[in-house]
């Protein structure tokens, strides 16, 4: 039984997905499937796996696939929430019925940290939140992360990942003999993965005009007010269609360790 930490958790959903081509043409990054869900649907369910029911989405590109997913088909325009035991949204209808999920329109240009501005009235006033994207699941302890996070006493904890190469590499002599070959290595060097802790004066560090990751990071970390919770565990990114290839083909094998459990 995973240690319950009931945070509301911000998802950030409105990206334009580029990098995914045909997939995300009609359809925002979020709603592409893994094993016949989408991928927000597994995100989602790997937070609830750890008791958070309350979530906000802030949506941009195409949010309005999003919308009719959470709705049922039924077209609402604005800032909506909805569960639980409220208006019944399509992904709540089954083991997930006490999902409380708020639809954010924050625009479709705007900016990471613009995003994150415009949701703020929707958080509990002064309460810590979990933020990640749209776009990535792990199996990351959620209670150790909040309790490292505590610990610490920052403003803001992020989560370090380390990605795998997407290249086999080459221990390469003097003389060009190769001394080893590694098949697409996990890399030494830490990178951000999401799946953040961020008090609410993390909110105070962000501009309009910044992507949170440019910005109030750098302000955060220049300030002594950014942690970080090192992951050796699961990690899958979905940034190209190979990516989600990948994913589904775990989900195939039964490999599913994002859902901590669940199924």
């Amino acid at each position: 039984m995973l240690a319950p930490v009931d945070l509301q958790v911000v998802i950030l959903c409105g990206g334009f997905g580029t990098r995914m081509g045909s997939a995300t043409e009609t359809l925002p990054k979020p709603m592409v499937e893994v094993g016949g869900r989408p991928l927000l649907w597994h995100i989602m369910k790997g937070y609830s796996a750890w008791g958070c029911r309350r979530f906000v989405l802030c949506l941009g590109y195409k949010g309005d696939v999003i919308r009719a997913w959470v709705m049922g088909g039924r077209h609402i325009s604005g800032d909506v929430t909805v569960g639980p035991r409220g208006a019944r949204a399509q992904p709540s209808a089954d083991e997930a019925a006490d999902w409380q999920i708020t639809l954010a329109e924050t625009g479709v240009n705007t900016t990471t940290g613009g995003r994150l501005m415009a949701i703020r009235r929707h958080l509990e006033p002064g309460a810590p939140v979990f933020m990640t994207y749209g776009d990535g699941v792990a199996d990351v302890d959620l209670g150790a992360l909040f309790a490292h996070h505590r610990a610490l006493g920052r403003h803001a904890t992020v989560t370090a990942m380390r990605p795998r190469s997407r290249f086999g590499t080459l221990d390469i002599a003097e003389g060009g003999a190769v001394t080893r070959f590694r098949e697409k290595p996990l890399l030494d060097q830490r990178v951000s993965g999401g799946f953040f802790v961020l008090e609410s004066q993390a909110f105070d560090a962000l501009r309009a005009d910044e992507p949170f990751e440019d910005g109030a990071l750098g302000r955060l970390a220049d300030d002594g007010q950014l942690a970080a919770f090192v992951h050796d565990g699961f990690w899958g990114s979905v940034d190209t269609p190979r990516d989600l290839a990948g994913l589904n083909a775990l989900w195939n094998q039964g490999e599913r360790r994002w859902l901590h459990g669940s199924s």
